[in-house]
């Protein structure tokens, strides 16, 4: 779990800072409502990834790190993130209208979900796993 958020947590602190102007607070809020929003989103994005690996290891009875199916691990974490980023855009956009997409945010056809945050759930995590993994197999060489 230490490996994983190694590298999750300041992959998720880069994506909330590039994502940012896609994103009204970036024209509309002060700077520390920004910075606030920055660390408030990776510290959430960590919280979810962490959740989402453990539910993963559960749902995959993953056992010791060198047991581990990593494809199936990965799948239930990136599905998990997934539904939960989607329901946390929706729910935050729609319903709360707690935050807005800026003109320059790619919105998926069906319902309109920013890409951005989706992309994210798809990404980091599945980053952060095969490093995890390569790490693994060479501490298991040595």
């Amino acid at each position: 779990m230490v490996r994983y958020l190694v590298v999750f947590a300041p992959l998720s602190l880069l994506w909330e800072l590039a994502q940012l102007p896609l994103y009204t607070l970036w024209t509309q809020a002060s700077p520390a409502s920004i910075a606030y929003a920055v660390i408030h989103c990776t510290l959430g994005d960590m919280l979810i990834g962490v959740l989402a690996l453990l539910v993963a290891l559960l749902v995959t009875r993953a056992g010791p790190l060198e047991r581990w199916r990593w494809g199936r691990v990965g799948a239930v974490a990136v599905g998990f993130g997934l539904v939960y980023t989607a329901f946390s855009e929706w729910f935050n956009t729609a319903v709360r209208m707690s935050w807005a997409y800026s003109d320059w945010m790619p919105l998926t056809p069906i319902v309109a979900l920013g890409v951005s945050p989706l992309l994210q759930w798809l990404l980091l995590p599945t980053v952060a796993l095969a490093w995890v993994r390569a790490a693994a197999r060479k501490a298991n060489q040595a």
